[in-house]
């Protein structure tokens, strides 16, 4: 599974927004400075993500974004699923795998599909076990770590 630009840039946002979350309204141009996200990017991202109900937003002056639920209740699964569409590693036989001509698979095709099955398992159950909130605790230990040293996150 690869993870777009869009979907990179989705994610790193809603990191900010959960470390945010409970302080108010975070401005567009905040998100885009801090993550290095293009500002126009950004807001047709977010308000795409708002559309899914992941964000809520606010116009004028003081305007910005917030999370529109607890980062406890957002998954990576959900976010990803929402911004990506299916995670799927690997097309299966199904959906063309398959050697061209043949009827049925294979037993090496039907063995690989398999394997490939069991990769999107383990990967959907580490994305729904891992919040927001989760996330957000290890750019904070990343963050406590990084202050010791010359490195810049």
């Amino acid at each position: 599974m690869k993870l777009s630009l869009r979907g990179n840039y989705a994610l790193r946002a809603l990191i900010v927004l959960a470390e945010h979350y409970g302080r108010g309204i975070v401005r567009i141009q905040t998100i885009s400075e801090q993550q290095h996200i293009p500002k126009r990017f950004l807001e047709q991202i977010l308000n795409d993500v708002k559309s899914g109900g992941f964000v809520e937003s606010r116009r004028g002056i003081a305007g910005g974004y917030q999370l529109a639920r607890p980062p406890e209740e957002i998954t990576l699964a959900d976010l990803i699923r929402y911004i990506e569409g299916a995670l799927s590693p690997l097309p299966t036989e199904a959906e063309g795998a398959g050697r061209k001509g043949e009827e049925r698979p294979d037993e090496v095709q039907l063995t690989l599909s398999g394997v490939m099955k069991e990769v999107r398992e383990s990967i959907l159950k580490i994305l729904e076990r891992i919040t927001l909130a989760d996330l957000c605790e290890r750019v904070h230990t990343l963050r406590t770590a990084a202050a010791g040293t010359d490195y810049v996150i």
